[in-house]
């Protein structure tokens, strides 16, 4: 099912950055919402890793146009993040990028664990205007520091947010993610994947692939984004 989505490639320069990375389109199936997600890799991994393209895969098939991008380490091929404003300006170059292509669509922003966490940074400031934001695997705090959270922006995010977390998540459980998200913008949703971890996978045991759960979270996308 997922070969009939193909991307395109494209390119952005991050200004004052001295980089310039590469995106990637998947545009929405027949079925096409006016909803476009531009989405952000985890800190050790690519825009090309499985998980990424599996899920803009899926959501392009349920009418939702996806670009992921990579920022400038990954481009560069180096293992150690960016600096925290070098992620921001990429992420805001992205955007920037994504505007000229996606026309009227509704743009929403978002990722996997650092990708998402760094797009709610960007759209805590106020010149950043976006429909909302969907965060896979929000990295609350490090693993075995839950004191360390990382929410003191949250508060400045005007756009509701859907925050998709395994229960089992070493950098954030359901527990620890409820009362966070109950406390945010008008809009803001918590969905849980039962037994998943910090990539959404659920123990093997329970004969769920991690391709079930991807099918059931971008359901859960595609009602957030057509509120």
């Amino acid at each position: 099912m997922h070969s009939t989505v193909q991307s395109d490639v494209f390119s952005f320069e991050v200004r004052d950055r001295g980089g310039r990375t590469s995106a990637r389109s998947y545009p929405a199936g027949k079925d096409a919402r006016g909803v476009t997600l531009v989405l952000a890799h985890g800190a050790g991994a690519p825009q090309t890793h499985p998980w990424m393209v599996s899920m803009a895969r899926t959501l392009a098939e349920r009418g939702i146009a996806v670009v992921t991008f990579n920022f400038l380490y990954t481009e560069g091929k180096r293992r150690a993040p960016d600096k925290s404003d070098v992620l921001e300006a990429t992420w805001l170059a992205a955007i920037e990028a994504v505007r000229g292509r996606a026309g009227s669509d509704r743009l929403f922003i978002g990722g996997k664990s650092m990708g998402g966490r760094i797009a709610t940074q960007v759209a805590a400031r106020p010149e950043v205007a976006v429909d909302g934001l969907v965060l896979l695997g929000y990295p609350l705090h490090p693993p075995g520091k839950p004191a360390q959270l990382r929410t003191a922006h949250l508060q400045h995010v005007r756009a509701p947010m859907l925050f998709v977390q395994g229960s089992r998540d070493a950098f954030g459980t359901r527990e620890e993610m409820e009362p966070v998200a109950l406390g945010l913008s008008r809009g803001t949703r918590l969905f849980v994947v039962e037994g998943g971890d910090h990539s959404l996978a659920v123990p093997k045991s329970t004969g769920i692939t991690l391709a079930d759960t991807m099918a059931r979270v971008a359901d859960e996308i595609v009602r957030f984004t057509s509120r």
